[in-house]
């Protein structure tokens, strides 16, 4: 099995360009391993092709990636005793806790139209943010978006940590982030095809360190 070494080895090999920022890259490793280990949630945002993307990076932590992630034995006994309980635990799958929250259309519109587009995020990252090891996933190829900006600023009032994921310039994401992964081009689609290996490789290292057994 790939070990996270190995993953992000592979990373810098298929993209060079990413290797001047493995401090930043390996960083954000470090805080979404605590986060996982310690049962906490992900949170991840973005517009646009920037969403779609926070909607992928969920959908990579939630369920089985490259490995399988079978429930243990003493969890699929819990449902022993249900109608059908043993077909569901042996097809359901261990996840890593994730929110996507550009997910939440009724929430988003309401918010949107009775207060401030500008804090739709902000106002989930806020009332879901618990658990000091919580991380924020921000997602922004200026690094200037206000409503990502925003959602960074409720999550430093939460107590939770934050990784962004911009293009190359220095931003207001850059400067109130706990790591900025600055990704080395200031051209939209070119920030997003970068952005992809990147969560990849994170989503990947995780995945063999909490499921490594």
């Amino acid at each position: 099995m790939n070990t996270p070494e190995m993953i992000f080895s592979k990373l810098y090999k298929d993209y060079p360009v990413l290797q001047e920022l493995k401090t930043e890259i390996e960083g954000s490793y470090e805080l979404l391993k605590k986060c996982a280990e310690e049962n906490a949630f992900v949170y991840v945002c973005g517009n646009g092709g920037s969403a779609a993307d926070s909607e992928h990076i969920t959908g990579e932590l939630m369920k089985g990636f490259i490995l399988k992630r079978p429930l243990p034995e003493e969890e699929k006994a819990l449902f022993d005793g249900i109608d059908g309980g043993r077909e569901i635990a042996m097809k359901l799958q261990k996840g890593i806790r994730c929110i996507s929250l550009v997910s939440q259309s009724g929430l988003i519109s309401a918010f949107a139209n009775d207060i401030d587009p500008s804090l739709v995020y902000a106002q989930q990252v806020y009332a879901y943010a618990s658990n000091k090891n919580d991380v924020l996933i921000a997602l922004s190829t200026s690094g200037n978006s206000i409503n990502i900006v925003n959602a960074v600023k409720a999550a430093k009032a939460a107590g939770i940590k934050t990784v962004s994921i911009t293009g190359e310039k220095e931003s207001k994401l850059s400067q109130i982030s706990d790591i900025t992964i600055k990704l080395p081009t200031s051209v939209t689609y070119e920030v997003q095809e970068l952005t992809l290996p990147v969560y990849h490789a994170l989503c990947a290292a995780l995945e063999a360190t909490i499921f490594k057994s």
